[in-house]
């Protein structure tokens, strides 16, 4: 049995880390739940991505992101019992995260747990996965066998790649057979392309404030070693060469870093009153 997988992305709009890939064609047995006529996609959804471009545009956290993206693919594709996002880190562990519902956590879970499922067979090919219905579904035993008793018979999950990564997958679960077909995919892969353009520009935000914030801590222990400087400078009447050794000395045998060193004897320094 397969395992792991992920989503495909592509971008309406400029993403600041990479353009998501969109991924290959779903594997399944033919759905039949196509409406009669296929609205055309820009006008379908253009709503849903104006939202998603105010999103990008604001410095909301990517689970508040993903969270509007899994709320809006619940509520365009019909018959959806539930939708969430997997997403998996640089150790290859698996979340799942932005449920619309604990029944898709659920779900998940049990890929999780036995090893095998759509979502984890599509993050391992990057391809979508679709599943008619749950109940013939023989492609994994055991997920089919265990998430019966939910009211979950078809579900459908599209992987994200951004810049050759993958970084997740995105996927409804539907209470009827049949509920997902060819334009239900089409309509999440372009969920799952503006997850990615929201999970790469929001990466690249938390990314320069975390530089920022690393920076402004060098910043400070710098100020905090030359003040203790002064301080043993003042205190043994030495030159500033020999202050600095004496904090690396002392740095190296308590085992602390510098700065914690230098903080240390400048808190140990009485302050005047008011």
């Amino acid at each position: 049995m397969t395992s792991d997988g992920l989503e495909h992305e592509s971008v309406i709009g400029q993403p600041v880390v990479g353009q998501p890939v969109v991924g290959q064609p779903a594997v399944d047995q033919p759905a039949v739940d196509q409406p009669a006529v296929d609205q055309p996609m820009e006008e379908e959804l253009v709503d849903v991505f104006l939202c998603m471009s105010g999103l990008l545009l604001s410095e909301q956290t990517v689970g508040s992101a993903l969270e509007l993206v899994t709320s809006l693919a619940h509520s365009t594709l019909p018959s959806t019992s539930a939708a969430a996002v997997t997403l998996v880190d640089e150790r290859g562990r698996r979340t799942s995260v932005a449920a619309t519902d604990p029944l898709a956590e659920q779900a998940d879970s049990l890929q999780y747990e036995l090893q095998e499922g759509p979502c984890l067979t599509a993050l391992a090919h990057e391809r979508v996965v679709r599943v008619h219905d749950v109940a013939r579904e023989q492609r994994w035993p055991r997920w089919s066998q265990a998430v019966l008793p939910l009211p979950v018979r078809a579900s459908l999950t599209v992987p994200v790649v951004i810049a050759g990564t993958c970084m997740g997958a995105i996927k409804v679960y539907g209470r009827h057979p049949g509920s997902y077909g060819a334009h239900a995919e089409r309509v999440l892969t372009l969920f799952a392309q503006q997850a990615g353009v929201l999970i790469a520009n929001m990466q690249s935000l938390e990314d320069a404030r975390r530089m920022s914030q690393e920076l402004q801590q060098a910043l400070i222990s710098r100020d905090t070693i030359s003040t203790a400087k002064g301080i043993v400078m003042a205190r043994e009447g030495v030159d500033e060469e020999s202050a600095f050794a004496r904090l690396v000395r002392t740095s190296q045998r308590s085992g602390k870093k510098l700065h914690v060193v230098a903080a240390s004897i400048v808190q140990a320094v009485p302050r005047r009153g008011r």
